[in-house]
């Protein structure tokens, strides 16, 4: 959420970050007439009731009996205006709470401008794209072969997108759970937390996926509880209604959690594979932090990010994303993980920056010293990373040309000394 003083100081600044991201300026205009709307209901009820306490003291002086009832008819319509007027103020308050509810982020100056993710800049592209000396099977062939996916009792179970992984396939996955989160706490400092996957919408609308992104999110019907998106949204909840003092930033968490997503995916995009799902698992950076600090922050939060990429030894590249790919973000990189098989760069993190956009949304404060008033933290995200498509970019670039996969080194302590994934006999 914005703060309201920018729509009243700086409009044309909102007018063009609006323009940016490909909402309608006139959003601004809507926001100042309800602002003066309400202010001048609210100026008005306090007007009549400083009218009202006159007017009480005023019968309380008065001695004759018709005059005194007279006052009191009088103050008694008086209190039936401002009835009447605070309804109206509510009114009014609620309107645009909501609407300030569903306006973006504004995008800072260094972003490019863009129509759609093609706007996307290369920042850089890190480690070498190799050739392989055989025909580079994609995950979906491997897996099967390796018994280690199996799409079709997925699909029987639970319709598309859905799949079962087996075996040393599910030990690939949980390796890469505990190095990632290994590296997250006792390299970059991050605090372990686990945290629930069901939420109530107020947790939602503090990290801005209601109500904007409510189609995209399954919601438990008859009850206030809806399946996480990513882990941000009860990490950033955590401190939700807090005031902070400023020893205890900067906050930085990580989560592993499964993410739900119910996107609206197009026929015949993605339908291979476990590329794009309903159902994932994702390690979870999040940061709490002061806003003097928030934009080094998310520069470290990315090379946190790259570190694993980095640990895997498989090339990846930096993008920084332009207006029209944002979300909610004031600034945004994501990482992609080159997937051979596939042919394509995969997305494996999204890290961003929001300002005081979902601390205002979910009232996380902090107190700069001893007696001041309290300000909104700044809160960064970041995948660390997400599971799916880094066990997609394990199998097509470690893979050799008898058909196994071989272990990534730094993942072989967790998969007890196992070297390499062969067919399965199960």
């Amino acid at each position: 959420m914005l703060d309201i003083r920018l729509f009243r100081e700086q409009p044309d600044v909102v007018r063009e970050g609006f323009a940016k991201v490909g909402r309608d300026p006139g959003l601004v205009d809507q926001v100042l007439d309800l602002d003066v709307k309400r202010r001048e209901a609210i100026t008005e009820v306090e007007r009549l009731k400083a009218e009202r306490n006159a007017g009480s003291k005023d019968v309380a002086r008065t001695k004759d009996k018709a005059e005194r009832d007279a006052k009191i008819a009088a103050m008694k319509l008086v209190g039936d205006q401002i009835s009447e007027l605070d309804a109206q103020a509510n009114a009014i308050d609620l309107e645009l709470h909501n609407l300030m509810l569903d306006l973006p982020n504004l995008p800072l100056p260094e972003v490019p401008v863009g129509k759609d993710e093609h706007d996307n800049v290369v920042v850089r592209v890190e480690g070498e794209i190799k050739e392989a000396d055989f025909a580079v099977k994609p995950h979906w062939e491997l897996g099967e072969e390796l018994g280690i996916l199996d799409f079709e009792r997925g699909v029987r179970m639970s319709g598309t997108r859905f799949f079962v992984m087996k075996g040393l396939g599910v030990r690939l996955q949980r390796a890469l759970i505990s190095w990632m989160i290994d590296m997250h706490v006792d390299q970059h400092g991050y605090t372990e937390l686990a945290v629930p996957y069901l939420v109530k919408a107020d947790a939602m609308v503090g990290t801005g996926n209601l109500p904007k992104f409510a189609d995209t999110i399954f919601h438990i019907e008859d009850t206030d509880l809806w399946l996480i998106p990513t882990a941000e949204v009860p990490v950033t909840n955590l401190h939700r209604e807090e005031i902070l003092d400023k020893a205890q930033l900067p906050l930085r968490y990580v989560a592993h959690t499964p993410c739900f997503r119910n996107e609206q995916m197009s026929a015949g995009r993605d339908v291979r594979g476990i590329k794009r799902l309903y159902q994932f698992d994702k390690v979870e950076m999040v940061k709490l932090v002061e806003p003097a600090t928030s934009y080094d922050e998310l520069f470290s939060l990315i090379s946190n990010a790259e570190d694993v990429c980095k640990g895997l030894n498989i090339p990846y590249r930096l993008l920084q994303l332009c207006t029209a790919d944002l979300g909610t973000a004031t600034i945004k990189y994501d990482l992609e993980m080159w997937a051979p098989g596939m042919n394509e760069w995969l997305e494996v993190s999204s890290c961003g920056l929001f300002g005081d956009y979902q601390s205002r949304r979910a009232n996380i404060r902090y107190r700069p010293e001893a007696g001041a008033k309290p300000e909104f933290v700044h809160t960064l995200n970041g995948s660390g990373l997400a599971l799916p498509r880094v066990i997609i970019s394990i199998l097509e670039n470690y893979q050799n040309a008898d058909g196994s996969v071989t272990i990534p080194e730094v993942l072989r302590p967790y998969m007890g000394g196992i070297e390499r994934i062969i067919k399965s006999k199960a």
